[in-house]
């Protein structure tokens, strides 16, 4: 309207073009020439007032967060009715439909969540133990300025497995399923559903270099000290002798020194190699576990390999590509997701 005001066109004829009435142009013109052009702008009043206040948002939120049982009601957990008629009864709020509730809960980012376990560790030297692997973790983020005697290369070490000869669930592309008299569709992909598990077991041995990014793995028959010594000798192998190592592992006893056999100990001691070791019932201090996570997906869900040379083909392939494809957007949405959980 104001364009062809400007070149000239009478209100009438503006009116026609745009499709509206004469007295809606000429306000228009009118209000552009006494405020410019900021009245063309539309005035929106925001719409429907909040129906309840910030501080009954927080109130609810707060006591959907808390256990039923804090407030002396015999019930392990809250359901929309139950924490609806409680907030009606405390007087928090007048009144609250259940989907009102539901959807307050998820604009605070409330959810009703399954309940995860958690085991507490009883290790003594708990706080000393993580704060070691905290502050390695650190030196290999580049958060801190390490010290003279800081590692050069942290790696995250653990053993992955038992690894059986059995399918594995999983998932797969298909076409809808659906009876149709006339398909020429191809059947759907199975698998077996019962199994023997013969040809025994096979033990993943694999490091995380936390500042290359990079995966290294060994598959052996059994998980003993001497297995985790040659695992130790390979990573020990692929730096120069003056680079110092630390490679956090869990308390599996082949890693310890113990009284009875000090192998580990002297190996690193002769080795510029300091092991750190995650408390007791704390394995998720050690970020490989994330790395298991997408192995196990890109690798195990979904097949059925008949032998372990097979299988373990499959996982040396895997971690040819993932140190190739470090930076796949599928790949790191899960170890993403297994570091949340």
């Amino acid at each position: 309207m104001v364009l062809l005001s400007a070149q000239g066109m009478p209100v009438t004829k503006i009116a026609e073009v745009s499709f509206t009435s004469a007295d809606r142009v000429r306000d228009v013109i009118h209000n552009v020439n006494a405020d410019g052009f900021d009245s063309l702008y539309p005035k929106y009043s925001g719409g429907r007032p909040k129906t309840f206040t910030l501080p009954e948002r927080r109130e609810i939120k707060k006591i959907a967060k808390s256990r039923p049982a804090e407030h002396d009601l015999p019930f392990p957990t809250w359901s929309l009715t139950k924490l609806a008629d409680f907030l009606v009864a405390e007087g928090v709020v007048d009144d609250i439909s259940h989907e009102g509730l539901r959807i307050l809960l998820r604009e605070e980012g409330v959810s009703f969540q399954r309940l995860k376990t958690w085991k507490t560790s009883r290790d003594p030297d708990y706080a000393a133990k993580k704060a070691r692997v905290e502050h390695l973790y650190t030196i290999a983020d580049g958060e801190v300025i390490p010290e003279d005697d800081a590692p050069d290369v942290i790696l995250c070490m653990e053993e992955f497995g038992p690894l059986n000869l059995m399918p594995h669930p999983g998932r797969q592309w298909a076409e809808h399923g659906g009876k149709h008299k006339d398909s020429d569709r191809e059947p759907r992909r199975r698998q077996r559903a019962t199994y023997n598990r013969y040809g025994g077991v096979r033990h993943p041995f694999a490091a995380y270099d936390l500042a290359k990014d990079k995966l290294r793995g060994h598959i052996k028959p059994v998980k003993k000290r001497t297995q985790f010594l040659e695992f130790c000798r390979y990573l020990r192998s692929l730096y120069p002798p003056s680079v110092r190592i630390a490679i956090v592992c869990d308390n599996f006893s082949p890693h310890l020194t113990t009284k009875r056999c000090q192998r580990v100990g002297d190996w690193a001691d002769a080795n510029n190699v300091e092991i750190a070791y995650t408390p007791t019932n704390s394995s998720w201090l050690n970020r490989i576990g994330a790395q298991f996570t997408a192995l196990r997906y890109f690798t195990l869900d979904g097949t059925d390999h008949a032998t372990h040379k097979e299988q373990s083909s499959m996982i040396r392939r895997y971690i040819i590509w993932r140190n190739r494809h470090a930076n796949d957007r599928r790949l790191h949405t899960v170890v993403d997701r297994a570091n949340v959980a």
